[in-house]
């Protein structure tokens, strides 16, 4: 004979200042676990999500971003001639020569320095990211010392707003537009044209050639023929898995530090439970040996206490991934490591980062619980009668 769930929740209500401060904890803890996840999940999305799968980026062998790259103007050359480049509507091969380097501007408000990357791009760098729409004004010209910023920059930074100026490689830089990338790594940046940038940094060589793949199945046929070429020191990547290993340092981070704050918090969340459900079995003694000798097994017990540390787990984790979810209107901007700019990026939640940290919560509540479970189901029933 099994004893109803309504059971287990109506003795949470019962004893409602303990069951709260106990789920209290429990959120805190899932809080900590969920906004640690969305963290770095929000991170990897928005390096992921700058690139597209049909795009594919060549840099120098051996180089971790475009940063460190360089790509002469003959291996540039050889690269357009590939078959596998596409062509846009107007005849011209969608493919982009660019130059990324990096500056320091002072933020917005606290006059503190970062770093900013800088973007040379060429005619077809627009037409390869479909995701940047220009918000206010124009694109620059090609020649002349104007720049793009995105909105990220336009916000934080200053002279990146519509019509301010920028100084740097010993110009000014007149922003004539500004572009939204939504939430991808572009919003963070500031284009230029590429040939003017070069000139200003006395830069040789490119950073990065990228083009649209002709077919998207020909990827490992580029590949393998460029990384093969003796003329060549180059190396290739789709775009999305470019941005992708851009990520990977700084996410794999986040998740190590999160785990090990949650592990710390947890204990504490744990210890807090098993405190109230120890003292739930003390408290209800008699009403242990009552249902005993009313024919309950020490099985009924067992699950009865269980099931209401889970659902004082499941309370507190509810709570905590009720609050964690709010942190998705907050813009948080980092270091990337791998380039070592400024980056922008949300917090994101997601269906498994959710069932993940309810999860953990139920974990949490079974841990907690079951001792004094145990504890329960194996009472004696004239020893519990006569406790009470």
């Amino acid at each position: 004979m099994g004893i109803p769930y309504s059971y287990s929740i109506r003795n949470l209500w019962t004893r409602r200042l303990t069951t709260v401060l106990t789920a209290s904890g429990m959120a805190l803890v899932v809080f900590v676990f969920s906004a640690t996840l969305m963290l770095a999940e929000g991170l990897e999305k928005t390096l992921v999500d700058t690139g597209s799968y049909d795009n594919a980026i060549v840099i120098r062998k051996s180089a971790n971003s475009e940063v460190q790259s360089g790509v002469e103007r003959l291996q540039a050359s050889i690269i357009g001639s590939q078959p596998e480049v596409a062509f846009g509507e107007n005849g011209q091969p969608l493919l982009a020569k660019e130059l990324v380097v990096l500056i320091n501007i002072p933020k917005r408000g606290t006059n503190k320095p970062a770093n900013v990357v800088i973007r040379g791009i060429s005619a077809s760098s627009l037409l390869l990211r479909p995701q940047v729409k220009l918000m206010e004004g124009r694109m620059p010209r090609p020649g002349s010392a104007e720049v793009v910023a995105g909105k990220s920059i336009a916000q934080r930074f200053q002279g990146g707003g519509m019509g301010e100026t920028v100084r740097f490689g010993m110009r000014d830089w007149i922003v004539v537009g500004v572009f939204d990338a939504g939430n991808t790594g572009f919003s963070s940046e500031i284009w230029g044209d590429v040939d003017q940038l070069m000139q200003a940094f006395r830069r040789p060589v490119y950073s990065s050639v990228i083009f649209k793949l002709r077919d998207s199945s020909s990827f490992e046929e580029f590949k393998t023929r460029i990384e093969s070429d003796p003329r060549l020191t180059l190396e290739t990547k789709r775009e999305t898995r470019y941005y992708q290993d851009q990520s990977e340092m700084m996410a794999k981070f986040l998740r190590i530090l999160g785990i090990t704050l949650t592990v710390v918090f947890s204990l504490g969340a744990v210890i807090g439970a098993m405190i109230t459900m120890y003292a739930a079995v003390a408290q209800r003694m008699t009403e242990i040996g009552t249902l005993r000798a009313l024919g309950f097994l020490k099985g009924s017990i067992l699950a009865a206490f269980v099931l209401e540390s889970l659902f004082l787990g499941l309370l507190g984790g509810s709570a905590g991934l009720f609050f964690a979810s709010f942190m998705q209107f907050i813009t948080i901007s980092t270091m990337n490591w791998q380039t070592f700019a400024e980056l922008a990026f949300s917090f994101t939640l997601t269906v498994d980062i959710a069932f993940k940290s309810l999860a953990f919560s139920v974990l949490m509540g079974f841990v907690g619980g079951f001792l004094p479970a145990l504890r329960a189901a194996k009472m004696n029933i004239v020893e519990a009668l006569r406790a009470g």
